[in-house]
């Protein structure tokens, strides 16, 4: 048995507390962190109950500032909506100690090259490894967290690329062998599915956010839902042959994460919803399905297919749409591609940065 590792979690949702959940059923210790506060006060008088795939009753420690859950924990993983990520980066970057890990659960937006650029302006060398989903999926409520999932296979990489082989095997000592190493930043952006799921499945479920419908995710993607997202994997996997990246199919997703036999999208869904874990649909239209996964998921798709002559037809659609819909410009939402200023680099720039976490110009390199 290897030896108990204490792990800073920064969020206190869902994600957070099924991650803590499997953290502790591994015989770590998660210390959790609610940047606002709120999601961690009810731990004050209740435990945490995790029920699904992990079954497990136990006192999570909490940690009310960025600083202490950094020097308190033997690691950091970030597991909150990415549209908070910059602003936890931001506290977190200050505190964040030399070979300490930071995962990034789950990456978008180049949020680990901003992260790394930001430790190397302290000189801090640290390795940042970002997977490419989360390694569980779940709901949660007040003091209770369902876990759906936990999945087979995350992709991931480390920045720096020379780091690559210690991020797995730490990710390895906390979870298991559950990884597969991907090449670069390029390819884990293009291995989160979710963003291009989430916009076929909520697209064409709307009005069943709106009312705050009960319904089941997984008997809802029909097959002309399931069409959809084969196409839209389809653009996605065209921007991955561009750039001569291995990236997993929408297939391969569905088998590996939730277990079902190799088929249609639509038939692999009503698998999972006739087995009691195809999930439930979000409940309001105020769902990270669009809030966050719109400018923070489709629109990284959206730029890279443009950078490779491969234009993402299918999700510029889908932000158009969305954004007529919400009455608001989710494309100018995305803080993360914001700071990076990627309007201003290469291509070439660009895949150099994915490698080292590092973004420059060749000017800058040369000189």
């Amino acid at each position: 048995m290897s030896e108990a590792l204490r792990i800073g979690i920064a969020g206190a949702g869902a994600i957070a507390l099924g991650t803590a959940a499997l953290l502790y059923k591994n015989r770590h210790v998660p210390l959790l962190w609610s940047p606002s506060g709120a999601g961690t006060e009810i731990f004050a008088r209740a435990p945490l109950q995790a029920h699904g795939v992990i079954e497990s009753e136990f006192r999570p420690n909490v940690t009310s500032s960025a600083q202490e859950l950094a020097e308190s924990s033997d690691a950091v993983i970030i597991a909150l909506p990415t549209y908070g990520h910059k602003a936890v980066m931001d506290v977190l970057a200050p505190h964040i100690r030399d070979d300490q890990h930071v995962i990034i659960s789950s990456h978008a937006s180049f949020g680990a090259m901003y992260l790394a650029q930001s430790l190397a302006a302290r000189g801090i060398r640290a390795p940042v490894t970002a997977w490419g989903t989360t390694i569980v999926s779940g709901r949660r409520q007040e003091a209770e967290v369902r876990v759906n999932t936990v999945r087979n296979r995350v992709d991931l990489c480390t920045v720096p690329e020379t780091g690559t082989d210690i991020g797995l095997e730490f990710c390895k000592t906390l979870f298991g062998d559950r990884f597969q190493p991907r090449g670069g930043l390029l390819a884990i952006s293009l291995s989160n599915l979710n963003p291009q799921n989430h916009l076929g499945i909520a697209l064409c479920n709307i009005t069943r956010m709106e009312r705050g419908e009960d319904w089941s995710q997984g008997q809802n993607v029909t097959p002309k839902v399931g069409r959809l997202l084969e196409q839209l994997d389809l653009e996605r996997l065209a921007i991955a042959k561009a750039l001569n990246l291995d990236v997993k199919t929408i297939f391969e997703h569905f088998h590996q994460s939730f277990h079902v036999p190799p088929a249609s999208v639509s038939e692999m869904n009503q698998h999972m919803h006739m087995r009691g874990y195809g999930g439930l649909g979000p409940k309001t239209a105020d769902s990270r399905y669009v809030t966050e996964d719109v400018p923070y998921g489709l629109q990284v798709t959206a730029v890279l297919g443009r950078l490779t002559g491969q234009p993402a037809v299918l999700h510029e659609a889908g932000i158009r749409v969305f954004s007529a819909m919400y009455g608001r410009d989710f494309s100018q939402e995305n803080d993360l591609l914001d700071a990076l200023d990627l309007n201003s680099f290469s291509l070439e720039e660009l895949k150099q940065a994915a490698q080292t976490g590092l973004l420059k110009k060749v000017s800058d390199r040369v000189s």
